[in-house]
């Protein structure tokens, strides 16, 4: 019989506005995890899920479900799972706050996915460290918590006692970081494998595409971001730029990053990319070509640049995210993506 010692109990909270499908997924890959660790020995650790909500009767938060059996020490880890609608009010995630802080002093380890950190933050945990979150719910979560040291770029952000998750669909690569952690690496390589799923080391620059800063109230500045967006960023110059905005191109350098968290150089290549990411996706265009499309006359320059904005060079974007049919198209499959690919 597996005594209570041997048990690591991982926790999910139930939050207002929780994706229930998140919560039931984390729930089976910890299950699948723990089921592949005794098949590969019996006296291996075992893994007991556990769900917890607040309760108004008793005013605090309590287990809802228990996988497990027999005496509780409560949870090691807790999770806060992602959610599809907007982040959860200030003083809806207030009551689950004391609670997570309380469960962080006893030694456990917080995590957050998606929209799940702006719970997390709640508990002022976050203040002066690495985070991230949904790239979509990046400038609302910054906003909110201005002291996050936040990094949208990243899909994990592994902290020690806090780990945090990005887009919707890390539940995944969060509940496979803490398998390896708790389980080991072969028993989380097993559970990737069964569930056909990625190993985590993904990031969601790889997802997310450009959302330039739009909301601003400096008139001149938009005026250029829309004369941008037109033209694809091709030919331009600060000085076109500056005049544009009517503005001295010091002052305009100035008043563009304030406005759009960007410098204008920076602003243009994310625009190309953007149009470069859409044309891999969905043209048999050579990347050479896409490359002069968008506005480089030196491919091994659009190659760098697209590396570092999205983390990975065009020929594993366009395999990662390009349409099959328009690689097959031409016959043979690897023949054809060697074409691509000059």
């Amino acid at each position: 019989m597996t005594a209570a010692r041997d048990l690591i109990e991982i926790g999910l909270v139930l939050y207002p506005g929780v994706q229930e499908a998140a919560v039931l997924g984390l729930t089976d890959l910890f299950m699948l995890a723990n089921r592949l660790a005794v098949e590969r020995s019996p006296d291996a650790l075992r893994l007991r899920v556990s769900h917890w909500q607040w309760q108004e009767a008793s005013q605090t938060v309590i287990r809802t479900f228990d996988s497990g059996s027999g005496a509780r020490h409560g949870p090691a880890m807790v999770i806060l799972p992602p959610t599809l609608g907007d982040p959860i009010p200030r003083e809806a995630a207030a009551p689950y706050a004391g609670w997570l802080r309380d469960r962080h002093a006893a030694g456990a380890t917080l995590g957050s996915v998606c929209a799940g950190a702006f719970v997390l933050a709640e508990t002022g945990l976050l203040s002066g460290r690495a985070a991230t979150t949904h790239w979509a719910y990046r400038d609302a979560l910054a906003l909110r918590f201005p002291d996050i040291l936040l990094d949208a770029d990243r899909l994990v952000i592994d902290d020690g006692d806090i780990i945090t998750a990005g887009g919707y669909m890390a539940w995944t690569d969060l509940g496979l970081k803490l398998v390896d952690r708790v389980l080991g690496s072969a028993v989380m390589m097993d559970t990737a494998r069964f569930m056909l799923v990625d190993p985590p080391g993904r990031e969601q620059r790889f997802y997310s595409p450009f959302a330039p800063r739009l909301t601003h109230d400096d008139e001149a500045i938009l005026k250029v971001q829309h004369w941008l967006q037109a033209n694809g960023a091709r030919d331009v110059t600060l000085g076109a730029m500056a005049e544009l905005a009517g503005l001295e191109e010091r002052t305009f350098l100035r008043r563009f990053r304030n406005a759009t968290g960007l410098r204008p150089t920076e602003y243009c290549q994310h625009l190309r990319v953007g149009k470069a990411r859409e044309m891999l996706e969905t043209t048999i265009r050579s990347i050479d070509q896409i490359a002069w499309e968008v506005g480089y006359d030196d491919p091994g320059s659009f190659r760098k640049v697209f590396a570092r904005i999205t983390g990975l060079v065009p020929g594993d974007y366009r395999r990662r995210f390009g349409a099959e049919r328009a690689v097959v198209a031409g016959g043979d499959r690897a023949e054809a993506i060697a074409r691509l690919e000059q």
